[in-house]
């Protein structure tokens, strides 16, 4: 902890200690900088990033695609395995498609998606109400923490 001074006795003074003159803080009033060994630092701040990396807990989107003339066992094998997705932590997101004459009754694959929703035991939230795209009907499940 030296204090204030100006920039050109920091830069005189790292160099006659043979070391770097490294501003931490910017933004602060004054800048704030330090002498150090600026290689030894950079590795430092590598190591903290790739530290923080691995803590980060990566969350996928799982597709699960279901027709309208599904059958039930169908239907209970399907919401099986959004139950395991959202266990894991993975977002689900449910497509059910509608083909020729299928398109003319939309409300047919709105009932399908809300008894898909009532068949799954996990508690989840609906990040992305169900709406249709053209021949699809999506929604997106994400597991409530």
């Amino acid at each position: 902890m030296i204090g204030v001074m100006k920039t050109s006795e920091a830069i005189a003074l790292a160099l006659e200690k043979e070391v770097d003159l490294v501003e931490i803080s910017p933004q602060a009033k004054p800048p704030v900088a330090k002498l150090l060994d600026f290689d030894k630092y950079r590795y430092h701040q590598e190591k903290m990033a790739q530290e923080a990396k691995k803590k980060i807990k990566k969350v996928t989107v799982k597709g699960i695609r279901l027709s309208v003339r599904i059958g039930t066992h169908d239907l209970e094998f399907k919401s099986k395995q959004a139950d395991g997705f959202l266990n894991q932590g993975h977002k689900v997101k449910i497509d059910v498609r509608m083909r020729g004459r299928e398109q003319a009754h939309p409300e047919l694959a709105f009932d399908l998606i809300k008894k898909f929703q009532e068949r799954i035991t996990t508690p989840f939230i609906v990040e992305v109400h169900p709406k249709k795209l053209g021949n699809t009907i999506s929604l997106i499940l994400a597991p409530s923490k």
